[in-house]
Formats: C-alpha cells, structure tokens, sequence
C-alpha cells in the first residue's frame, strides 16, 4: 500500500504542470482509446456482472462510458432493462451502436445533478467512475441511489481507493491547488482523481443511508480497486 502511495506521489509531480480537462470533455477525446485501455479490467467486468442478482430487471449504470461492463451483464441477463447516465456523448453513441438490440435507455447528463424517480431499479452499479469528488460530494450520491432503489436493492461499487489517508490528502490538496491555478471553481466536474480511503468510502455509503455494505474484495494482483456491494434494506 505504501508503494503505491509513494507510486501516485511520483505521478502527481510529473503532471503537475498539465492543465485540468472537464470530464465530459476528457472522456469525449479519448473514445476511440476507451476499450483498449480499459481491457486490464475485464476480469473486474465479469466479477461485476456475476454479483448482480439474478433477478434484476430494472439496472441503472452511473458513468457507463462505452458500456464495457454492460457486455458482461447482457451476456448473464440479455432480457435487462437498462438506463446509462454519462456525460460524454461519443462514448454513449458508441454503447448505442454496440447494443442496438437490447432494451437500453441513454441519458447524456451529470448523474449529479439528474433526478428519476425513487423506487426505480432492482440495481445501480457504478465501474471507476466515482473516484473524482469529494467525501460529501459522494454521500450526497448515495443518498440519491438509495432513494432510487426498490426496497431490497443492490447498489455495487468498483472503483480504486486511497492506500493511505495520507495518499487521500495529497490528491485532493493537489487538485485544490490545481483549481485554483486553472480559475476553475469547484462546481466544475473535472477528470482528476481524488481516491478516498476505503474506511472514508464505507462512511460515505452508510452516511447515504445504506445499513448492509460489504466489501467483496479485489481481484489479485490488484490490491486497491475493490468490489463494493450495499444493500437497501427490504420493506419490514
């Protein structure tokens, strides 16, 4: 854990002269490069959508990109029922065309700021797309997915954390330092990463009212991007 602290405290001092880039416009840029730099992960894809219950019928995918781990679900579920929120549109077009068949809703917005209604899904997932905003930012969140699940769904989280609170501390003093160096305010969804610790990430999900959150574990030899499952409880 130590290593990879002192790993990010290298690559924080390598950049640190490039300019931030909105999130929207990050991921639109690299379209084309997504999968490809992404196909380390497959094996966290497939974990993903074998931990869905098998009786899901209604999924939202926060921050789907190209749908990477949508290849995965289809394949288990084929009959789902999905909505994908993301902001970039490239990536979005290209998921279109990739699941034509299937029965998929895509909503270009800042999963921020967007509102269905509470009660919707059977399951949310969420696939390394929620490691660029703060503790509160976060909770605040979760306490919108809670309300958007049924009662007794499933919220699962894959995303990399923070070896060390001081690793934690560091990126987001860096990102604070970049901000105000670019004049841009903290309303601005940026792409730079702010990994909370694991211990933070558990109290960020049950400050957004989830009681049942387990950690299922990482997939070796990746010891820092777990598998999240948080449970809203069933009506009594």
């Amino acid at each position: 854990m130590e290593k990879n602290t002192e790993e990010f405290r290298r690559w924080l001092e390598a950049t640190r002269d490039e300019p931030l880039e909105s999130m929207a416009g990050f991921f639109d840029a690299r379209t084309e490069q997504y999968e490809a730099h992404m196909a380390p992960w497959t094996a966290q894809y497939q974990w993903m959508a074998r931990e869905l219950p098998s009786g899901t019928r209604r999924l939202l995918d926060l921050g789907c990109g190209t749908g990477l781990e949508l290849d995965c679900i289809f394949r288990r579920l084929p009959d789902l029922e999905v909505t994908g929120v993301d902001l970039a549109g490239g990536m979005l077009d290209l998921l279109r065309r990739k699941h034509r068949d299937k029965a998929l809703t895509l909503v270009q917005a800042d999963y921020f700021a967007w509102e269905p209604e509470s009660g919707l899904f059977d399951a949310v997932v969420a696939f390394e797309t929620l490691h660029h905003v703060s503790a509160a930012q976060k909770a605040a969140l979760f306490a919108k997915i809670h309300r958007w699940l049924r009662p007794g769904g499933v919220f699962l989280e894959c995303d990399y954390v923070a070896s060390t609170p001081e690793m934690e501390a560091m990126v987001f003093a860096e990102c604070a330092r970049r901000r105000a160096r670019d004049g841009v305010p903290e309303n601005v969804f940026v792409h730079f990463d702010t990994p909370l610790t694991l211990e933070h990430e558990l109290e960020a999900l049950r400050a957004g009212g989830f009681a049942a959150v387990e950690v299922l574990g990482c997939l070796p030899p990746d010891d820092h991007t777990p598998l999240l499952r948080a449970v809203k409880a069933p009506l009594p």
